[in-house]
């Protein structure tokens, strides 16, 4: 049975993204299978893996829609074992047209029903709100990641998103999860950074990966070449740093 694994942040740029599609990658080189759902309009996790936005004829828009079945919106990508659902700047109208339908929030729970026994991993690639495209992530879930940026404003809005989780535990979903809290762009030579894996470990303790993604600067260069970490650059601190977190999550998940 495959483990849906929803990666949320309302907050922007806190490497969401970056982390759905090298988790995914990793988890691939590690003889996983996976499926990454790009549940974000922006459609960054499609285009970081090679896929070509003009190309999407379907994706999660039609399959929040029903208008298409989930193995009709499946695409192959190149990293080993990872498979993807693409995003479309047309996920944008979904919220609006979803808004009247009944159990709206149960729309993508629905759809990966088919598949969820076959794959090891459905990570989903939440869009940078807590609108009702994340609702259907959370609800569809069975736990949910979160990345915190090593940054000053890194633990505001958190308390938000955990309030949100509340809510859909109570409301949509009473067996989701908090999978744990990944620390992002992390830069040792500043005391900020360290300040805030101080305080974040400190409040969360266990709830917190032992990883801790770096800055680094190869991670920043591969979605502009369609390509995870990975395969652009399998040596880097990046890299090494996404196998670790894949690593920690089978562990955690045995």
């Amino acid at each position: 049975m495959g483990k849906i694994i929803a990666i949320a942040n309302q907050k922007g740029g806190v490497g969401k993204t970056t982390t759905a599609v090298n988790l995914a990658a990793s988890l691939g080189v590690l003889e996983k299978r996976v499926l990454l759902i790009d549940a974000d309009p922006q459609a960054n996790a499609t285009s970081g893996l090679g896929i070509e936005l003009t190309s999407v004829q379907t994706g999660t828009y039609q399959l929040l829609e029903h208008t298409a079945l989930i193995g009709d919106s499946i695409i192959k990508t190149q990293s080993p074992n990872v498979d993807l659902v693409p995003s479309h700047i047309d996920l944008v109208a979904i919220e609006i047209e979803l808004i009247d339908q009944d159990d709206r929030e149960y729309m993508l729970q629905k759809a990966l029903a088919p598949v969820k026994d076959q794959y090891d991993y459905i990570l989903i690639d939440c869009a940078p709100s807590l609108g009702l495209l994340t609702l259907n992530a959370l609800t569809a879930a069975d736990a949910v990641l979160i990345p915190i940026q090593c940054e000053y404003f890194a633990l505001e809005g958190l308390g938000k998103l955990l309030n949100t989780i509340k809510s859909v535990q109570k409301i949509h979903n009473q067996d989701l999860d908090i999978e744990g809290l990944l620390l992002t762009m992390y830069d040792s030579r500043l005391r900020l950074s360290n300040q805030v894996v101080e305080e974040v470990k400190k409040h969360f303790d266990e709830m917190v990966f032992n990883t801790i993604i770096q800055r680094n600067v190869r991670l920043g260069e591969a979605p502009s070449y369609g390509e995870s970490i990975i395969s652009y650059d399998a040596s880097s601190t990046g890299a090494n740093n996404y196998l670790s977190l894949a690593h920690e999550l089978i562990e955690k998940n045995r």
